[in-house]
């Protein structure tokens, strides 16, 4: 743990710095810097350059020398930062996703090596993680992990959460008994394999998840404690459809500071991989029993966070997998669609947003789309606890209720 008075976590400390060596191989040799994928010949020099000044010195680099291998880290950043953003990023190559790994890793290290504030160290082992593709056995994880006890805790939040300046979102609406979606508790995997996933109806599953840890220990303070100093990307705007909406790198400290208890705007922590990046957190949650019943191994479930105020919304889109939305705190108001109803959902014609209705659900434009009544819907409002089935292709709307927290799991 870090020194007391320390806000950011000392990096100064000799066993640390041991603990940091052992994360890589033993000879500069063993540091391939192998890519996957062509970069420009100017590159590979700079790699080699930083390689050899983490391994010229006999132990820690002296201050001249971690400030050389940070001016390099910063050029082979900015380098590979350029060509991520060049294009769309499904074109990016993995060989410059490396290189901007690479970029972080030898910054970090220098960071450490030079007795700098561990917080520069986690964010850019999180740049890296999140922009970057894995290297070195995907060291950039190893690296923080064993950085992470040395940070300072956040202290718990003092008085009462701030007075919200945003509007009540309002009220769901009122979900009808023929319309509402089944809801069962703990059912075996063989009469829901039978009676949900086969014939692929939505279903409401309750008791399953009332033993994860997530459901005592996870809150506001908590979130701030384990994974306050760790960077994420922040969605900005109601919805990811509206033009004015953006994304964001922060630090969940500044998310929950700026979004969640001022609530001057709407941030939504959203689609994010979360537990890969703070494996600590996905020790309080388990992967729902019924997965198994699909094709994929435990390792090709992606397992999501969505984190954020009342208010937040996704628009009636669908996936291509099947989804489990658990509930851990908070209240979603949720709305289904059957992939049978397509065409009365009207799709966008563009090919980013070709699963995605252009329709309002709940304030729709029934002259611009009158199709619309004639799609049957089911709904829901889910409660803390309760894990969603959305059956693959199936469209679904969510808007929260109020300051909520869902793990979704989409899996084959």
């Amino acid at each position: 743990m870090a020194a007391a008075g320390s806000a950011e976590g000392a990096s100064d400390s000799p066993a640390l710095w041991a603990e940091v060596w052992a994360l890589l191989p033993r000879a500069e040799e063993g540091l391939t810097l192998a890519l996957s994928g062509e970069v420009e010949d100017c590159v590979l020099p700079l790699l080699r350059r930083a390689r050899a000044l983490l391994y010229g010195a006999a132990g820690r680099p002296g201050a001249a020398t971690a400030a050389a291998l940070e001016r390099l880290s910063d050029v082979l950043r900015d380098y590979s930062w350029e060509k991520l953003n060049a294009g769309p990023w499904r074109e990016v190559g993995k060989g410059w996703r490396q290189v901007y790994a690479y970029g972080c890793l030898f910054g970090a290290l220098a960071a450490v090596a030079a007795g700098r504030p561990l917080a520069r160290a986690v964010r850019l082992c999180d740049l890296g993680l999140l922009m970057g593709a894995s290297v070195l056995d995907n060291v950039l994880a190893r690296l923080v992990r064993a950085l992470q006890p040395h940070l300072p805790r956040a202290a718990p939040r003092d008085g009462a959460r701030a007075q919200s300046v945003r509007p009540e979102p309002p009220p769901p609406s009122a979900v009808q008994p023929e319309e509402g979606i089944p809801r069962l508790r703990c059912p075996s995997l063989e009469h829901f394999r039978d009676n949900y996933l086969v014939p692929q109806r939505p279903v409401v599953l309750e008791g399953v998840m009332d033993h994860w840890p997530c459901m005592k220990k996870w809150s506001v303070d908590y979130f701030c404690q384990v994974a306050g100093c760790r960077t994420v990307p922040v969605e900005l705007g109601a919805r990811y459809t509206d033009e004015e909406w953006s994304q964001q790198l922060m630090t969940v400290s500044d998310f929950i500071s700026q979004y969640i208890m001022e609530e001057k705007n709407v941030g939504y922590l959203a689609q994010h991989q979360l537990f890969d990046q703070i494996p600590e957190l996905k020790e309080d949650i388990s992967i729902p029993d019924y997965c198994c019943l699909g094709e994929g191994e435990e390792d090709d479930i992606t397992i999501n966070a969505w984190f954020g105020p009342g208010g937040t919304i996704s628009p009636l889109h669908q996936d291509p997998q099947q989804n489990f939305l658990a509930q851990v705190f908070g209240r979603k108001y949720i709305r289904l669609y059957s992939p049978q109803d397509s065409e009365n959902l009207y799709p966008h014609e563009s090919q980013i947003l070709h699963n995605t209705s252009q329709v309002d659900v709940e304030d729709p434009d029934l002259v611009k789309f009158p199709n619309f009544t004639k799609a049957a819907f089911q709904s829901c409002i889910l409660m803390p606890g309760q894990i969603l089935f959305i059956p693959v292709k199936y469209w679904h709307y969510v808007r929260s209720l109020e300051l909520s927290f869902s793990v979704s799991f989409w899996w084959s």
